[in-house]
């Protein structure tokens, strides 16, 4: 029998949200602030927002066992399979230690042809970690990157406390739903965690799948939240839905620097744009989806023509980034500039296919990972620890 330590999971003990939402149960974490959440109660964007992405809970323990009760909330599609549970990632200093999953907890299942959304509550789980070694130690356990968690209490058969700061720099980044993780099999291998890891920096990590579109809360979000880096990868998800034209983009990717400079003055800001996609280089969106039987792929319905009037393409949204930074970077030196498909392009492609025509796979993740971690973490890199952040 283990003499279980039951200690609520404080906010002191949650790195990676922006908001932490409190429960009849415990906290929920979130990656928009309440007022974001109130002023724009878009569903596609509450649901992303309140994925834990990057979301890690961290503290100091000599334990070597360690239970982390969770209700978790996850995503169905009718008539698809039903998807795994996410993984919880343990790391005892820095080195991943255990993996686990959480049974029970809530179904939010989406009928993407009626478009209609319902919840089926479940009952809360545990992640269990044993076998940790018996000396003080920092622990974290990543929380699954494509699924809500609301946080309960840690069991442990030692005492926790909260861990001090470790001066490392933080990274906020702002990305679409390859940011946020889509097809990554655990939150520690998504790209940004990856890059993370090789950088050696905090991430708060604001990749929004479906969601990154240039929206002015979201630039207000980064001008208050302290960083000493940041990156914004900007263009699929505007493409995919076909939001805007060239004549509303260009002014929009000005404000959203321009609110987030604001804060940030002097920080080393990179703008990336899109990885390689085939399916939206020329065609314009919107995207409509379509399920083979077993799996959910992508098809671009707009008509290439279209261009010429203003549609948006990934080739007109990368050529107009280049031109954007380029310009604005003769003032402001601390701006930088990636062209994507230096992280994922035509031979990426070749080797590394998007299983769904629009998602890397884990291996994509890793190869877009390590690409950004040398070209912006590497020597002569925007991120590079010898250039620092302000």
């Amino acid at each position: 029998m283990t003499d279980w330590i039951t200690t609520p999971v404080e906010p002191a003990f949650v790195r990676g949200a922006i908001d932490l939402e409190h429960t009849a149960r415990g906290i929920l974490p979130h990656r928009l602030p309440a007022w974001v959440r109130e002023q724009f109660p878009d569903p596609g964007l509450a649901m992303a927002e309140a994925q834990t992405s990057g979301v890690r809970v961290v503290f100091r323990t000599r334990a070597t066992t360690v239970e982390l009760e969770t209700v978790p909330t996850r995503m169905a599609y009718e008539g698809a399979p039903p998807r795994p549970a996410g993984v919880y990632d343990l790391l005892v200093d820095g080195e991943l230690a255990g993996r686990a999953s959480v049974t029970g907890g809530n179904v939010h299942t989406v009928d993407m042809a009626a478009g209609t959304a319902v919840t089926t509550a479940g009952p809360p789980g545990v992640a269990r970690f044993t076998g940790l070694p018996d000396v003080m130690k920092d622990v974290e356990i990543w929380l699954p990157h494509t699924e809500t968690t609301e946080l309960i209490a840690l069991r442990t058969d030692a005492p926790v406390e909260a861990a001090p700061a470790d001066g490392r720099r933080v990274w906020v980044h702002h990305g679409s739903s390859i940011s946020h993780g889509s097809n990554a099999e655990r939150p520690r291998s998504t790209w940004p965690a990856l890059a993370a890891a090789r950088g050696g920096v905090e991430l708060i990590n604001l990749g929004f799948g479906g969601n990154a579109l240039l929206d002015p809360f979201v630039a207000r979000v980064m001008r208050d939240t302290p960083a000493d880096l940041i990156s914004v990868k900007i263009g699929i998800n505007l493409v995919n839905t076909d939001l805007m034209r060239l004549r509303a983009f260009t002014p929009a990717v000005h404000g959203f620097l321009d609110t987030i400079r604001e804060g940030h003055p002097n920080t080393p800001l990179l703008v990336v744009s899109p990885v390689l996609c085939p399916l939206q280089e020329n065609t314009p969106g919107p995207l409509a989806p379509e399920f083979d039987g077993q799996r959910l792929r992508f098809r671009a319905t707009g008509d290439p023509a279209d261009v010429a009037a203003g549609r948006l393409t990934l080739t007109v949204i990368r050529e107009e980034l280049s031109r954007i930074t380029a310009r604005r970077a003769a003032g402001d030196p601390h701006l930088h500039h990636l062209d994507g498909r230096a992280l994922y392009g035509e031979v990426d492609f070749a080797e590394l296919p998007l299983p769904d025509d629009l998602h890397p796979d884990p291996a994509g993740h890793r190869r877009i990972g390590e690409r950004f971690g040398e070209l912006a973490f590497g020597p002569g890199g925007p991120f590079e620890a010898t250039r620092g952040g302000m």
